[in-house]
């Protein structure tokens, strides 16, 4: 999709206005992405927020700045998408966690919690310190928490905590008054406090680096007991479309080892999805020397362990958006933690 498609409504846009409007899209999408869950629905939300904007560019007085102004209308588009769908989940919201002769249950792609590429939410001129809180707010597990509160009161938290909306201007926004944002606010953080865990650290120890090329490593030479040795002892492993998710390292070698020892000879290639590392994960084919996509792998790193494994089995839908190439060749390279990290 294009910045900005072309529309009857742009014509009387500047260049100037048109360039403002395409700075802050990374900041638009990775909202969107927090109230929705999904990148193609935000992807659709920013679209309809940049239509909207340049039909009320008259309305436009410069009281606030453009990027709030924008979020504004974000906000309302985001509201008006969720009023029509079911919230987003991952497999461990759905049900308690299965073994080895679990039941492979495949669910509908509307109800997943889907990953995001860095690259689309990251805005090139973000400083450290503003990349590191991005990371942050977009973090699997803390996207997943907000799918728990109810949208307006979602709404009141992101427009708040994230975008800077004072509570007068977020009540304004929501129809409705201040005293009420400051109860939603009171609820949506005691509901975070129960779902979401403590922040990861800004940036990247040395010990989380080597965890992540120690994992890289492991897999490729499909070593399970040296694998298993990264999770934590609670650590969980999901493979959506599949409402099948394991616990614990036991369980997880053994399924890497029984029913998903087709992964064997896997090998990787590095990238970034929701402020974390993450491979894109190429089985050998039936053609000598080539890989097929299987899967997205994102790892959720703790301070001295890994602490989850979510495996996205719809390469189709998620590898072009990554950047991830259609398949592999065997011109062995080393696994490289990306230099963002490092």
């Amino acid at each position: 999709m294009s910045p900005i498609d072309p529309s009857p409504h742009a014509r009387g846009a500047s260049p100037s206005f048109e360039a403002a409007l395409n700075e802050e899209r990374p900041r638009l999408l990775a909202h969107c992405y927090r109230m929705l869950g999904s990148l193609p629905d935000a992807d659709d939300a920013v679209q309809e927020t940049l239509l909207r904007a340049h039909r009320r560019l008259d309305s436009f007085e410069g009281r606030s700045s453009l990027g709030t102004w924008l979020h504004g209308i974000a906000t309302r588009v985001c509201l008006d998408m969720l009023a029509e769908r079911k919230r987003r989940e991952r497999a461990m919201d759905m049900g308690p966690a299965g073994d080895t002769e679990s039941p492979l249950v495949e669910v509908a792609a509307e109800r997943w919690l889907e990953p995001i590429p860095d690259a689309l939410v990251l805005p090139a001129a973000a400083g450290p310190e503003a990349r590191a809180e991005i990371r942050q707010r977009i973090r699997l597990a803390y996207v997943a928490a907000l799918q728990h509160l109810p949208p307006r009161q979602r709404a009141a938290l992101l427009l708040t905590e994230v975008v800077g909306f004072s509570a007068a201007e977020t009540a304004e926004l929501l129809e409705t008054t201040v005293p009420a944002i400051h109860s939603a606010l009171q609820r949506a953080r005691a509901t975070l406090a129960r779902r979401a865990p403590s922040p990861a650290p800004a940036e990247r120890t040395e010990e989380q680096l080597r965890l992540v090329e120690r994992f890289a490593d492991a897999f490729e030479r499909y070593d399970m007991e040296a694998l298993t040795a990264l999770l934590r002892e609670d650590a969980t492993m999901s493979m959506p479309p599949y409402a099948l998710w394991l616990r614990g390292p036991r369980d997880i070698a053994a399924w890497m080892t029984g029913r998903g020892a087709a992964c064997r000879g896997s090998r990787l290639v590095p990238t970034r999805a929701n402020g974390a590392p993450a491979f894109g994960q190429y089985k050998p084919g039936p053609e000598p020397g080539r890989y097929e996509p299987w899967a997205l792998v994102v790892l959720e790193v703790g301070e001295s362990a890994i602490e989850g494994l979510t495996f996205y089995l719809d390469t189709a839908r998620f590898f072009p958006r990554f950047g991830l190439p259609a398949h592999l060749r065997d011109d062995r390279r080393p696994i490289a933690v990306p230099k963002e990290d490092r």
